[in-house]
């Protein structure tokens, strides 16, 4: 029989006649059709995870930075971030606001136009067509800063700051290579004068130069979060308005008010007039920049007696009921304190308010004392300038050394001679005594949190100055300032004016410090004005019954409504009034 061998190496194959002879796919290196699309469906899984393994990475680290590490920014970072709209903005000062929080201060986005003098090819031209654009820049000066000699072809130089979109639209529109804008940007205030005494100037980079643009430079410069005070616009926009009107009127040189939340300190509105429109920054008159409210000391006079009564009824040596003899001047070695238009007889404490009697006043302080006056007028604040209020401009009050405390000092500090303070001083202290005897310093802004609060008199005497002050208003010279239903209790003051040293003869600070309702305290005033005229309507005074206690009671009536307090009709005195319109006697 016929067999065929049929040798590869090592695998031998027989064939016999007529059998089939058949390979396998290995034995020559062969794939089949199953083996290739196993091996690709192989290669597919493992780009499929090689992708899944890249995926899962990605995911891993977006996890940590974001979730646990988060994104790390730098400080310079951080100043221009808000998170408000997640993107960078430009302005990098905050924005100032009111109470509600309407806008007062902002920074607006602006360019600042350069020029490259190495590169001017033709500075007549240029310095004409800017001209056209900016009329308020003389064509000299364009001139001028064009053709300017520089050290390097990269030196530029400033030729307008702030720019407006169309002044940078027709500036491009020149075609000239060699200017350049700079991003920059621009203090703006909003309210313009309303708020210029609280508020303060930046300067033309943006850093503060005055009020609280300058105290709080670096909270308004290294965040972006809004800065709220405790001002209320609509209450600082109809107190401003009654100055204004009380300034003209009685031919005033200047007029200062505040209002204040009689149990917190928050100052509400401040206000002293003359001011000025913050957006203008050419004033060559530096008196109008100044602060009176918290920067101006001077003597008060006559609202110092409510400090002194406070005094003699807390310190237990003087009691409500208590009578001095003020038929005659009281001596003080050469000098005499006497009284004006106070009836000569024996006043007691209540009447010594009503009338305003400074030989009483100062029978009071003498018989409290030194030691107790002095340690009284430490705690409410009167020799220490207000350290922790945040406008930058703050007074330090004036009075003599305690060592060179005398009798005559004790007597004349009791109304108001002798002792130099600020109105915010004022102010202040007198919250303390009708608010229930409670000191807390004032403040401008909702962010402070390191005010506290101290007891100065118990709650017995500031009830019981409560009713003497309201007595005041109802029969004293306060009367022009009884607003019918917010029953209001206060003092006046009329203190003679100096000047470099020496009272000046015809010239009065009068002031006006009060509280409403008194049955429950919720907001106290002040209200100065400096050299007011006598005008035929006031019979030629010029003492503070005549004007500053009616411009107060004008504020009042305003602004009562606006801070929520109901009025509060005394239905005894309405019913006295009705009989008294029809003639019958009650």
């Amino acid at each position: 029989m016929l067999k065929v061998s049929l040798s590869r190496k090592k695998n031998t194959f027989i064939y016999e006649p007529g059998q089939e002879i058949r390979f396998s796919a290995g034995s020559f290196g062969w794939e089949t059709e199953d083996e290739a699309v196993n091996v690709c469906r192989s290669r597919i899984f493992y780009i499929i995870g090689l992708f899944l393994l890249i995926y899962a990475v990605i995911i891993i680290r977006i996890f940590n930075v974001c979730l646990v590490d988060g994104i790390q920014l730098s400080r310079k970072e951080t100043i221009y971030y808000r998170p408000r709209n997640g993107i960078v903005s430009p302005v990098h000062r905050a924005n100032i606001t009111d109470r509600n929080g309407i806008v007062v201060a902002t920074n607006l986005p602006t360019v600042n136009l350069y020029a490259l003098p190495y590169e001017v090819g033709n500075p007549e031209v240029t310095a004409q067509k800017l001209n056209e654009i900016f009329p308020d820049v003389k064509y000299t000066e364009f001139y001028s800063r064009l053709t300017k000699k520089v050290k390097s072809k990269y030196a530029k130089v400033l030729l307008k700051r702030n720019l407006s979109p169309t002044q940078q639209v027709k500036v491009n529109a020149l075609g000239f290579p060699e200017l350049e804008f700079e991003n920059s940007e621009v203090r703006v205030y909003p309210q313009k004068e309303l708020l210029s005494h609280v508020l303060g100037n930046t300067d033309i980079d943006s850093n503060g130069i005055s009020g609280l643009e300058k105290s709080l430079d670096t909270r308004l410069s290294s965040s972006t979060r809004d800065l709220q005070l405790t001002i209320d616009l609509g209450v600082q926009y109809m107190v401003r308005d009654e100055l204004m009107k009380a300034k003209e009127k009685f031919k005033a040189e200047r007029a200062t008010a505040i209002v204040m939340d009689i149990n917190t300190s928050e100052i509400i509105a401040l206000s002293s007039v003359p001011d000025y429109d913050l957006n203008r920054r050419d004033f060559k008159d530096k008196d109008i920049k100044f602060n009176f409210a918290t920067l101006g000391v001077y003597e008060a006079g006559s609202v110092f007696k409510v400090f002194n009564t406070a005094l003699g009824l807390d310190s237990g040596k003087i009691k409500i009921t208590d009578s001095f003899d003020a038929t005659k001047p009281l001596k003080m070695g050469r000098h005499k304190i006497t009284d004006y238009r106070v009836p000569a007889k024996w006043l007691t404490v209540g009447e010594t308010l009503i009338h305003s009697s400074n030989i009483a006043s100062a029978q009071i302080a003498l018989k409290v004392g030194k030691a107790l006056q002095i340690k009284f007028l430490k705690n409410l604040g009167f020799f220490d300038k207000i350290e922790n209020l945040e406008i930058y401009e703050k007074g330090r009050p004036l009075h003599r050394s305690e060592k060179y405390w005398q009798d005559h000092t004790v007597a004349t500090t009791a109304y108001g001679y002798g002792i130099s303070v600020t109105p915010i001083h004022i102010i202040t202290a007198f919250s303390s005594i009708l608010n229930g005897g409670i000191y807390t310093p004032p403040t401008l802004v909702f962010e402070t949190n390191n005010r506290k609060s101290k007891r100065v008199i118990s709650t017995q005497t500031s009830m019981d100055m409560r009713k003497l002050l309201r007595d005041v208003v109802i029969y004293g010279s306060g009367k022009n300032a009884n607003i019918e239903g917010y029953e209001v209790a206060g003092k006046t003051g009329t203190a003679n004016k100096l000047e470099n040293g020496r009272y000046v003869k015809g010239k009065n600070v009068t002031s006006f410090v009060s509280a409403f309702p008194i049955s429950d305290p919720k907001y106290a005033l002040m209200v100065i004005i400096d050299s007011p005229k006598g005008l035929p309507e006031t019979f030629n005074f010029v003492t503070s019954g005549w004007n500053a206690c009616p411009t107060g009671g004008k504020i009042i009536t305003r602004i009562a409504p606006t801070l929520n307090i109901a009025p509060n009709f005394d239905l005894q005195t309405q019913r006295e009034k009705v009989l008294k319109n029809y003639g019958i006697k009650n």
